[in-house]
């Protein structure tokens, strides 16, 4: 199974957090799976917070964002009856806002499972929930509204 970064168009894959051909940055995969996405991922150590073990929130935040844009685009694609990859226009979200709530301290080390929900999706805007987890036990939720993005002509 590809994932949703892997049909990024050259143009759209240059993301820090999930950009195949960003040769610095965490390369997430998110796939879809029913009515469900998810992510794994798991933080090296240069990503300590401030307490020390565990994962600084600002890097949790930014996975939630890509993973949350990723998903978006997924459930568009499947609302539009399209497939990714097939040769039309690219649906691509940005995001317009993302509500992080960190529940407890997120380890590192451990494997991270990253979830996303389709809440809505009307026009060009998506809502997403998330999660992300560690070792079963919930770490941070979050709430993305991602706006899908139109190229000018």
């Amino acid at each position: 199974m590809q994932a949703i970064q892997d049909h990024y168009p050259a143009e759209f894959s240059h993301c820090y957090g999930c950009g195949p051909a960003n040769p610095h940055g965490f390369h997430l995969k998110s796939y879809i799976d029913g009515e469900r996405t998810h992510a794994r991922f798991t933080p090296a150590s240069m990503y300590s917070g401030g307490y020390p073990g565990n994962v600084y929130g600002g890097m949790l935040a930014s996975l939630l964002d890509c993973h949350g844009t990723a998903s978006a685009a997924a459930f568009a694609y499947r609302a539009q009856s399209r497939v990714m990859g097939d040769g039309g226009p690219p649906i691509r979200f940005v995001t317009g806002s993302l509500k992080v709530d960190y529940r407890r301290p997120t380890p590192l080390g451990v494997e991270l499972l990253i979830e996303g929900t389709l809440c809505s999706l009307e026009g060009r805007k998506a809502v997403i929930d998330l999660t992300l987890s560690a070792g079963g036990e919930v770490c941070v939720t979050g709430v993305m509204v991602a706006v899908q993005f139109v190229a000018k002509a």
